[in-house]
């Protein structure tokens, strides 16, 4: 059955021109138009509002992991001398991610139509990285295409790691002090009011301790506990909507880097992922200001994001790598150290590589060292305190006891 297709695409002048096709299919479309000297850059059903970001609200997120898989079979196939549209048709139906498929389809589209890979790539940047983009496009430039997509899935796996472990650290403490928090609040709500109403009934004064745990559970039994839970809810809220700002990410980033135990472990996950990005763009041929820049952006952090601007700015002024580092006192003088040595030796990513993986291995220690600290002290936190509220609930029947006797 025939639809009315919409389209957009450029004349061999270079031109833009749109307009409507009646055709069965999309490829038939896109037949027609080449036909006529005219290279697709948007071919859809008419009346349908799909962007080009649209195929990934229809099955879901595409995760590291799909890219991870998709870029290994990628590779290989590429080795292997299969054709670069082929491959990604092939690809587009195999992916258990429908919308990753959809995507795919729509890159083949327009590599087919006469766009680069990498150039398609760009397109979908919310599925595709800066990163990957521009990797890719160094690749089709240097006619390694196939290296530099294995590289970006050893780069892609060891992100993944390296985020997991995070994770990890931070699952821990804050599942185990949830846990200490509820287990109190059922206490502190429905068990001490038993025990304080017992004690009103005996008369009397009671010891200090136990007046204290009846008055904090009274306190949050009532309107106090309202108040407790709806001041958690508007600090999250409003550190939430802080962060959305510039200033505001910048400032709470700087504030992170800085905490007693957990801004080390920040510090040495930003240096691990730094050296890593930009180690892999320059060791793939992407130009350094190119991969300054886009370390920059895929840092997660804006302290660390500002320093490789400025550094990426006094580069651009023929200044070393490692001089404007040092300057920025972000990174260990070792990191800085090494790299500077990287440069005078023409082994910059070699060495960027090194300090990755050796921060790696500090940050599994890091978090290792974290979980043993924090065990202990969360432990001796939810002992101590449902002890103490023990023993406040018991004095005055000790002390009934020893008037009995």
């Amino acid at each position: 059955m025939a639809n009315v297709f919409e389209w957009s695409g450029k004349t061999s002048r270079g031109a833009i021109e749109t307009g409507e096709i009646t055709a069965n299919s999309k490829e038939e479309v896109i037949a027609q138009l080449r036909k006529r000297d005219i290279i697709p850059t948007v071919v859809r059903p008419k009346g349908k509002a799909l962007s080009r970001f649209g195929a990934l609200g229809m099955g879901g997120k595409v995760k590291d992991k799909d890219i991870v898989v998709f870029t290994r079979q990628f590779s290989t196939m590429i080795d292997a001398g299969l054709p670069l549209v082929q491959a990604l048709d092939i690809l587009s139906t195999q992916v258990e991610n429908k919308a990753f498929g959809k995507t795919l389809s729509m890159i083949k589209n327009d590599v087919e139509a006469g766009s680069t890979y990498a150039d398609a790539l760009k397109k979908y940047p919310k599925t595709f990285t800066d990163l990957y983009a521009n990797m890719v496009a160094a690749g089709e430039s240097g006619g390694i295409l196939d290296t530099i997509l294995n590289r970006l899935a050893a780069y892609i796996e060891k992100a993944m790691k390296l985020k997991k472990k995070v994770k990890g650290a931070m699952v821990y403490p804050a599942v185990v002090t949830s846990v200490a928090v509820i287990v109190i609040a059922v206490i502190m709500i429905f068990v001490v009011p038993t025990f304080a109403k017992m004690f009103t009934q005996m008369g009397g004064t009671l010891p200090g301790p136990t007046r204290l745990v009846m008055n904090l559970s009274s306190f949050m039994a009532g309107i106090g506990g309202l108040i407790t839970g709806i001041a958690i809810v508007a600090f999250f809220v409003g550190l939430a909507q802080i962060r959305k700002t510039e200033k505001g990410r910048k400032a709470t980033d700087a504030i992170a880097m800085k905490l007693p135990v957990f801004g080390i472990l920040i510090k040495k996950v930003a240096v691990a992922k730094f050296t890593r990005t930009l180690g892999t763009l320059v060791s793939s041929g992407v130009p350094i200001l190119d991969g300054l820049e886009i370390t920059a952006k895929t840092a997660g952090n804006k302290v660390i994001e500002y320093a490789v601007m400025d550094v990426r700015k006094a580069v651009s002024e023929g200044k070393t790598l490692a001089e404007p580092l040092m300057k920025a006192k972000v990174f260990p003088p070792m990191v800085t150290h090494m790299i500077s040595v990287g440069e005078a030796t023409g082994a910059l990513d070699a060495m960027l590589s090194k300090i990755a993986d050796f921060y790696d291995d500090e940050v599994d220690n890091a978090v290792n060292n974290l979980t043993a600290m924090m065990e202990p002290m969360l432990m001796v936190f939810l002992g101590g305190a449902v002890g103490f509220i023990v023993i406040a609930m018991y004095l005055p029947i000790f002390k009934l006891i020893t008037l009995i006797k």
